[in-house]
């Protein structure tokens, strides 16, 4: 199972004992996914089991209404199935209407909007409605591979109302129009953490935190192990240079040419090509430290620099 679906199967077993907030949470539910059928029927359709589940479990607790779950195969996607629950009498419809503050959209094709934001003015109840909606329409990337927890809405309205509901807990959430959708998203990975948290999805939640904080690590180990290679790569091309200007140095002139502190250096340098600095000055009688091992180093350069003009302006 996809992070996605552990997400909505943990959500789908969590019942809120306020009958307020089980009514928030169905709104969010029939407005994403609920419609009326041609023949009159109050219908929420989904591809997941575990929401359709989640839906009945509500509508029954909620308003003691006695229904079944109904599947058909998904013909638009050929594979899997289609789950739907439908209400059929009037008085019942209008009892589940009047509760979740829910209206037939005009010229929608029985599409439902939500026309009275009082029954999300709770914290608890908001909670409720954004748990409804992801069940509903929303998604989560796997976090080994990326952060981004998204609800895909109808239209701009029910982006807005939603996106106003997510920022009010803190969460930086957006709406971006993909196609003919209007899609609420947040992609910061502490952020998506937050939504969970809104949500109540606590164990998903702590599965998150915990691939977080390996991604973490694995970055920090990277980076420090990166940031090695490129200090040893700098030093070995530093002591490839040096030994080649000792040579040339040696070559040219001979080291009796030079005073005693750079004579000393130059050949502990050609006998230890891979002495860190620190390590050669160590070795030098006086003991010397590594900013005076550089300074006599920088020293045999520019004799080494000067000879190399010479050669050119003999040439």
């Amino acid at each position: 199972m996809s992070f996605s679906g552990t997400v909505k199967e943990e959500l789908s077993r969590q019942i809120s004992t306020a009958r307020h907030c089980r009514i928030a949470e169905t709104a969010a539910l029939l407005s994403l996914c609920g419609r009326f059928t041609a023949d009159g029927a109050l219908r929420m359709q989904t591809e997941n089991s575990a929401v359709i589940r989640k839906y009945f479990t509500l509508v029954q607790k909620t308003f003691n209404i006695e229904t079944e779950i109904a599947v058909r195969e998904n013909r638009q996607m050929k594979k899997g199935h289609i789950y739907y629950v439908e209400i059929k009498d009037d008085a019942l419809i209008r009892t589940v209407l009047l509760a979740t503050k829910l209206s037939r959209e005009q010229n929608s094709g029985g599409t439902l909007v939500l026309n009275n934001s009082l029954l999300i003015q709770q914290t608890c109840c908001k909670r409720a409605f954004i748990r409804g909606a992801f069940l509903a329409s929303g998604s989560i990337s796997d976090p080994e591979k990326g952060y981004h927890f998204e609800i895909v809405c109808p239209d701009e309205r029910k982006a807005g109302q939603l996106q106003e509901l997510i920022r009010s807990f803190g969460i930086d959430a957006k709406v971006v129009v993909r196609k003919k959708s209007h899609v609420v998203y947040v992609k910061e990975g502490a952020q998506i953490v937050d939504i969970l948290a809104v949500m109540e999805a606590n164990v998903a939640l702590m599965n998150l935190e915990n691939i977080r904080i390996l991604k973490e690590m694995r970055n920090t180990v990277n980076r420090k192990v990166n940031c090695e290679m490129a200090n040893i790569n700098k030093t070995v091309s530093a002591a490839v240079k040096q030994i080649e200007d000792i040579k040339l140095i040696e070559e040219k002139k001979g080291f009796q040419s030079l005073n005693d502190g750079l004579a000393e250096i130059a050949e502990l340098r050609l006998q230890y090509p891979e002495a860190t600095l620190k390590e050669l000055g160590m070795m030098l009688n006086p003991q010397v430290g590594k900013s005076g091992v550089n300074h006599r180093l920088r020293k045999l350069s520019a004799i080494a620099d000067e000879l190399r003009v010479n050669k050119e302006e003999l040439l």
